[in-house]
């Protein structure tokens, strides 16, 4: 988005419903579980963490870890009094959009995956099977708690960015795709949709191929720790990759003629942050020591999603301006 998408003049709406309030309440309390834990840690505490875990022989940099941790689940507190004050409106649109992109990427895969692992625990009536539990990692309530907490941010925090961004630029989603003008830069905008739909080809190839049962270009610990979650989790990477392409192609190409204009816009924000942000903290997770390095195709794969996820938000950013300097030409 830019700077012209923050001066537009809205009614100053936001924090004025009962609605947005408990939803602020409700996402600022979701963060409680996982800053008391962080906070225990980093303090020192063992609660949650058994006996032989990993997370015990790297205490220096897991205390960075976390520190860097209560910070972004911190950040949320702050996106919600954003999103609900009078005062939220006059931030700028990119200093808001880029830490809810974020918050976006990061949640939304956790969101799915760990709502599909306890519906696959309930139909095939097991247990539901933590992370990394072939070792002693964290207690199995760790997840419990911390994973609903994700779930429960993710909910409130969507829903308050919904009604925020509907009341601020509703008017730029508005209609169906064929209704949209193709634009001055129409064949730039396909050549870059173009662009990222072959350079998706290598990450969603071997995403499908881990998610099947393949282990080929994993490192021997991801191998010997792979869990239930691990084919669910890769099989989301590989439709978060396929969400984040065909949003962008709709977008450039104008496909898809009577869709309304919200949804290739969705399927760009949710598929763009979500195969950027999962893919950038894999691929940053061996920094804390605690996870083994990523292989050449594992660093490849991850590097490809996260180079396609910033073409397809670059064409998302260029649609909300371009549709904003048509409508103010359109009222001048």
């Amino acid at each position: 988005m830019t700077q012209t998408l923050a001066s537009e003049q809205v009614t100053p709406t936001v924090g004025a419903d009962r609605s947005r309030r408990l939803l602020r309440a409700v996402a600022i309390v979701s963060c409680v579980p996982y800053l008391a834990l962080k906070v225990a840690w980093i303090a020192g505490s063992h609660i949650g963490i058994p006996q032989g875990s990993s997370l015990l022989e790297h205490r220096g940099s897991m205390a960075v870890a976390n520190g860097i941790t209560v910070l972004m689940d911190a950040a949320v507190i702050v996106l919600a009094l954003v999103l609900t004050r009078p005062w939220g409106l006059r931030v700028p649109a990119w200093l808001l959009a880029f830490p809810v992109w974020v918050a976006t990427g990061l949640l939304a895969p956790i969101m799915a995956g760990f709502s599909i692992q306890l519906l696959a625990d309930a139909l095939a009536g097991t247990p539901g099977i933590a992370p990394g539990d072939s070792e002693p990692f964290l207690d199995a309530w760790v997840f419990g708690v911390v994973y609903s907490g994700f779930i429960v941010q993710g909910l409130a925090l969507g829903a308050l960015f919904v009604l925020y961004a509907r009341d601020r630029w509703g008017r730029l989603w508005q209609g169906r795709v064929w209704e949209l003008p193709v634009g001055a830069i129409g064949a730039a905008q396909r050549a870059v949709a173009a662009a990222a739909g072959v350079l998706a080809l290598l990450p969603l190839a071997v995403h499908v191929l881990w998610a099947c049962g393949g282990t080929a270009g994993l490192d021997e610990a991801r191998i010997a720790d792979r869990t239930s979650s691990f084919p669910i989790m890769e099989a989301l990477s590989a439709a978060f990759l396929a969400m984040a392409v065909t949003g962008g192609f709709l977008l450039a190409f104008r496909r898809g003629r009577a869709l309304p204009v919200k949804l290739p816009l969705a399927l760009a924000w949710v598929g763009s942050a979500a195969t950027v942000c999962w893919a950038a903290w894999l691929s940053l997770a061996p920094l804390t020591d605690v996870a083994d390095g990523p292989t050449p195709v594992m660093n490849l794969a991850y590097a490809g999603q996260m180079i396609v996820g910033i073409l397809v938000a670059c064409l998302g950013v260029h649609f909300l301006a371009e549709r904003d300097a048509c409508r103010k030409r359109r009222t001048a």
